[in-house]
């Protein structure tokens, strides 16, 4: 049986902007580095492929990064990972008014949706008011946050049937 995953919501315009920003950044350091240690062709196109493939790959996983559902559960893929939590792991969804600590610095990220297991463990997701998806559209947001704890339900009321 193959599990297929949905983003429950379009990626925002900001993502596209961010790699596309990528795109201008490696460039700028592929031309500078070039610059800089006066690279033979050679090394030049080694480096400029090297540079190349980190950016697709880079841009691969920021146009998937986001919150997937599926009826085994919820996957959420970050930057450099993912995280599968099975619904009946799952205790609920909540919105939190999120701070990061870096340091004697605190970052107050605003907020965020966080899944809490039954074991207690607190899941940060990808979901967050002011991130690249929901930047623009605040609606869009509580809708989705509204759409997983609806899910959730329907998942508990099917298994306890």
């Amino acid at each position: 049986m193959k599990t297929h995953w949905t983003r429950p919501y379009p990626p925002g315009s900001g993502r596209w902007l961010v790699i596309a920003w990528e795109a201008a950044s490696i460039t700028a350091l592929g031309w500078t580095s070039d610059r800089l240690f006066g690279f033979d062709l050679r090394a030049t196109v080694v480096f400029s492929l090297i540079l190349a493939v980190a950016w697709a790959i880079g841009a691969f996983r920021i146009a998937r990064m986001g919150v997937y559902v599926s009826d085994l559960g919820v996957q959420v893929r970050g930057l450099f990972w993912t995280r599968t939590v099975r619904w009946p792991a799952i205790d609920r969804f909540r919105m939190q008014d999120v701070t990061y600590r870096v340091g004697a610095f605190r970052i107050p990220s605003g907020l965020t949706v966080l899944i809490d297991r039954h074991d207690g463990a607190e899941i940060k997701t990808e979901l967050w008011a002011q991130g690249v998806d929901f930047h623009s559209r605040p609606g869009l947001f509580s809708q989705v946050f509204h759409d997983l704890r609806e899910r959730h339900n329907l998942q508990l009321s099917t298994n306890n049937a």
